[in-house]
């Protein structure tokens, strides 16, 4: 079992002036106690879960960016990025160029998107939840035909691409591994099906089901369920001096026993930093042979 931090918000004690130095401090402190992935919430506006629209947000690539020189081997994926976000060549770019300048570190992490106010506010456009599903697969078509090399021209029903130029490629070959976010059963895990090296769930009763759905569409795309890494969203809460850890690694284990193979998601209080500390000494060692 692999474990992953995941940071959703920006609102920290010491306020935006030293947001740079805590964050990196944060991310430094993940990588080397062994946390497998850094991920980042990739908003414009704070998610309503989280909190209100007008909290400190960073935009997720360029944060990422700066999290590449912060670290030296944790692989860097937001958790994640809305297909209609960005133009899928641009997206494949920005994914390509964090991957050169971390060392091959990049993932992408991608979904269909669902939170339409900031999409609103920004003048973002966001169509119906069919257009966005097929628009979210067209964006997976054009980041693999550019990370193949493949520069012939693109026409999709969405998306019409005359030159699928990718210089420099990515490092990570054979391409940065995607993996795609949610838990629809019919859309978006047929599509991890098809095209994702991971799958990340949302925690729920009815996981092991969930888990069953996708071995299903590997069966009907002929792809090997082993192939697909199992990830889940997960809240790490130690408590403030690591009474918790215990509790918390009993949790993983069962999730290891449904066949998930990495934890991501929040740690609370991450900013004290003690958190991270507790999980990288306490949960990390315990939970790697699962």
């Amino acid at each position: 079992m692999r474990i992953g931090l995941q940071i959703p918000a920006f609102t920290t004690p010491l306020g935006p002036a030293r947001l740079a130095a805590q964050l990196a401090t944060v991310a430094r402190t993940a990588d080397e106690g062994g946390f497998e992935f850094i991920a980042l919430t990739d908003h414009f506006f704070q998610a309503p879960a989280v909190g209100p629209a007008d909290l400190e947000m960073l935009e997720a690539y360029t944060t990422l960016g700066y999290l590449a020189a912060c670290t030296s081997r944790a692989k860097l994926i937001t958790l994640v990025t809305g297909a209609v976000y960005r133009h899928p060549g641009i997206l494949a770019k920005i994914v390509t160029t964090l991957d050169v300048l971390s060392d091959g570190r990049a993932w992408l992490g991608i979904g269909a998107a669902r939170f339409d106010e900031e999409c609103r506010g920004l003048g973002i456009p966001f169509p119906s939840a069919t257009e966005r599903f097929e628009r979210l697969e067209e964006t997976l078509q054009i980041c693999l035909q550019m990370w193949r090399g493949d520069e012939s021209p693109y026409q999709g029903q969405h998306y019409q691409l005359e030159r699928l130029l990718n210089s420099p490629q990515a490092l990570t070959r054979p391409h940065p591994p995607i993996m795609i976010g949610g838990n629809g059963e019919k859309k978006t895990l047929r599509l991890v099906a098809r095209y994702a090296d991971a799958c990340n769930l949302l925690l729920g009763p009815d996981m092991a089901r969930k888990l069953d759905v996708l071995r299903a569409h590997c069966d009907a795309e002929g792809r090997g369920y082993d192939e697909i890494a199992k990830t889940c969203y997960f809240i790490f809460d130690v408590g403030a001096h690591g009474e918790k850890a215990a509790e918390v690694t009993d949790q993983l284990g069962r999730l290891a026993e449904l066949g998930f193979q990495a934890a991501i998601g929040v740690v609370s209080d991450v900013w004290q930093v003690t958190p991270l500390e507790v999980i990288a000494d306490k949960i990390i060692p315990a939970v790697a042979s699962l």
